[in-house]
């Protein structure tokens, strides 16, 4: 089981052993990164969070009570720290600051393959920016990182009929966006 492994090293970076950390981010790090940048729609702001949710990691390990899984924990913290990213972006914007985004196309031989995942991509994201931040939530814990609604509510702390509510709306609004992108 993957939270056993967590919960070995868990306990092993907590005796001291400062390698037991390392190999718990290299574990969750992935997982961070990629929930913080379906939240944020940015490369370089999901890289921040990214780096910030490890720090919180790192200094709060030992309140972790071992009454939940760690990647429940830790999408709470991602969550969290991606929210508040996106109302610090929100102020800058409206202090007409410009957000810029680094945008990566993968390696490989085949451009036009590469370009039509980019523009796929993009769309996506430009449709999930769209959604109101709740529904963004429950849509990509739910679809990306594939996350019950009980986990979902668990760190969200909303409640599971609330959580089915705004994914509904969630479905229908990314159906409506990417129909009206297409047609």
């Amino acid at each position: 089981m993957p939270e056993d492994k967590d919960f070995e090293l868990i306990r092993k970076f907590l005796e001291g052993d400062e390698s037991a950390f390392n190999r718990l981010a290299m574990l969750h790090q992935k997982n961070i990164y990629w929930h913080a940048r379906r939240m944020l729609g940015s490369h370089m702001e999901a890289d921040e969070v990214t780096q910030e949710v490890l720090i919180v990691l790192y200094k709060k390990l030992k309140t972790f009570k071992f009454d939940s899984k760690l990647s429940t924990w830790i999408y709470k913290i991602t969550s969290t720290r991606s929210l508040n990213a996106i109302r610090k972006r929100d102020v800058r914007r409206f202090f007409s600051i410009e957000d810029s985004e680094a945008l990566n196309l993968k390696s490989g031989n085949d451009i036009v393959k590469e370009l039509d995942e980019k523009e796929k991509l993009e769309q996506l994201n430009e449709v999930l920016q769209m959604l109101p931040v709740k529904q963004r939530e429950v849509f990509i814990l739910k679809n990306f990182d594939g996350l019950t609604y009980e986990e979902i509510s668990k760190i969200t702390g909303k409640s599971v009929g609330g959580l089915k509510a705004n994914y509904y709306h969630a479905i229908k609004k990314v159906t409506e966006l990417i129909d009206g992108l297409q047609g």
